[in-house]
């Protein structure tokens, strides 16, 4: 298993409400990553990833930051947030122009993203008309359950 795949494996168990994540790949290559809670004084307890495999990953280094509210001139338009934890793609290949740029004008149904997902595919599509004002994350970044792709300004 990659160190880098490792490293993301990692970042995952950190960023989600799982405890544990076990991945077993060809013959007895496994890998298993825990978080456990470190015991704080204080009302507030951090929890901590531990791994555990054949191959010592480097162990993370921060916990991921909290998404920041809109901004005030955010606050009308429309947001397109990830169904999935995955990775994000702009585009349909390497090669290939992106889905929308800052600007585009989108319709409802039309493809706004692809998230990669356990080796699928997933088109991310408009729920509405409007006007895409900002894409909020590069393309080939892992996203998260919940986090926010676009904002996109509704047509009147």
């Amino acid at each position: 298993m990659r160190e880098g795949r490792i490293e993301y494996l990692i970042q995952l168990v950190e960023k989600s409400d799982i405890a544990e994540l076990e991945v077993c790949e060809g013959w007895g290559r496994r890998i298993r990553i825990t978080k456990r809670t470190l015991a704080v004084s204080g009302p507030a307890q951090q929890p901590a990833p531990s791994a555990t495999s054949a191959v010592a990953p480097p162990p993370a280094t921060a916990a991921p930051a909290a998404e920041a509210p809109p901004a005030a001139d955010e606050e009308h338009l429309e947001r397109v947030v990830s169904p999935m934890v995955g990775t994000f793609y702009r585009a349909p290949s390497p090669d290939a122009p992106p889905f929308v740029e800052v600007g585009s004008q989108v319709v409802p149904g039309q493809t706004l993203c692809i998230i990669e997902a356990m080796k699928l595919m997933n088109e991310i599509t408009s729920e509405v008309s409007g006007s895409v004002r900002k894409i909020l994350v590069d393309n080939a970044h892992p996203v998260e359950f919940g986090q926010a792709l676009f904002l996109i300004e509704k047509s009147s």
